[in-house]
């Protein structure tokens, strides 16, 4: 077998996300190498050109249309293949028509032998990195999925916005099933390391449960109010791959909340969910138990619930587990 390149990605689904997220992996110079494959090969070969065409701006990078042969030796395989969600839909409505797209898909790469990372970034995330971890036979640690690195990101972006403050010097996060039951885990959410409500004091604001429902809201329903207004999102999720391809391909042991199989954290087990984790060159190294308040512990065994119900579903209907 070819020996495994870490700087080489390969991008399985070249629909709106998969291209933006190539596009973001070009222009970041952490790849040498990316190979474009979709069930529609003229598409992966339009995109492969199109993004091309833009490398005399760019760091080299040699980006191509290929097959599943060409994902033998990559580093990172990066699948967002699966059908859309349309606005009257939630994630959850995904998981039939994706599971099955995953039973062709998953197969041909476990076949191949690989032994790079697996990112998936198909909704509903959590249960297809489960799908994805059964299918494969892969180390649960090189199999993980992009989680609520998003949702994070929207949730930081709103507070440092209602807070006036660089939304980088916000530390929060989104955690449970990315989806309708995540959680904020305000509890232990600051700013720079002052907690947050007494932050929020500092800057003039004192109706603390009303603005982080408030915000909480608005991050959970983001991708349907994008949806609504623009049929799809992208460019969001595009940059999250990025941030969580840096991180493995640097090394950089940053915790981000990717999906991941749980061992009892919070006494869950044997589900995939998004928790913060320290993400390196072998993926997921180890799961963070965050503290959190007695509320937020109900509403995190609440969204573990429904992913386990989720589970079993799909070991009773499609046979995976």
């Amino acid at each position: 077998m070819d020996k495994m390149n870490i700087r080489k990605a390969a991008m399985i689904g070249c629909g709106f996300v998969g291209a933006s997220s190539a596009f973001a992996l070009m222009q970041s110079g952490i790849f040498s190498e990316m190979v474009m494959i979709d069930a529609d090969h003229a598409k992966a070969e339009g995109e492969a050109m199109d993004l091309s065409h833009g490398l005399p701006f760019a760091r080299p990078v040699t980006i191509y249309a290929g097959d599943y042969d060409d994902i033998v030796d990559a580093g990172i395989i990066i699948i967002t293949a699966g059908a859309n969600q349309k606005p009257d839909e939630t994630r959850l409505d995904l998981i039939h028509k994706n599971v099955e797209i995953y039973k062709q898909i998953i197969p041909e790469i476990a076949k191949r032998g690989c032994e790079g990372i697996l990112l998936i970034v198909s909704n509903p995330v959590d249960i297809l990195t489960y799908t994805a971890l059964k299918l494969s036979g892969f180390p649960e640690h090189r199999v993980i999925g992009s989680g609520t690195v998003l949702d994070t990101a929207r949730l930081k972006y709103l507070i440092g916005e209602h807070l006036g403050v660089d939304n980088r010097s916000v530390h929060a996060f989104i955690i449970g099933e990315h989806g309708d039951s995540e959680l904020a885990a305000w509890s232990n959410a600051n700013i720079s390391g002052v907690r947050l409500s007494d932050f929020c004091e500092m800057r003039g604001h004192f109706m603390h449960e009303e603005s982080e429902n408030r915000i909480y809201e608005k991050v959970r329903n983001s991708a349907y109010e994008i949806i609504e207004r623009k049929h799809a999102t992208y460019y969001g999720i595009a940059m999250a791959v990025k941030r969580i391809c840096e991180c493995i391909i640097r090394n950089e042991q940053s915790i981000l909340p990717v999906s991941s199989m749980m061992h009892g954290i919070y006494g869950m087990k044997d589900i995939v969910i998004s928790m913060p984790a320290i993400v390196g060159k072998d993926g997921v190294e180890n799961v963070i138990p965050i503290s959190l308040d007695e509320e937020e512990k109900m509403q995190l065994k609440r969204s573990a619930d429904i992913l386990t119900g989720m589970k079993e579903m799909i070991k009773k209907e499609h046979g995976i587990g």
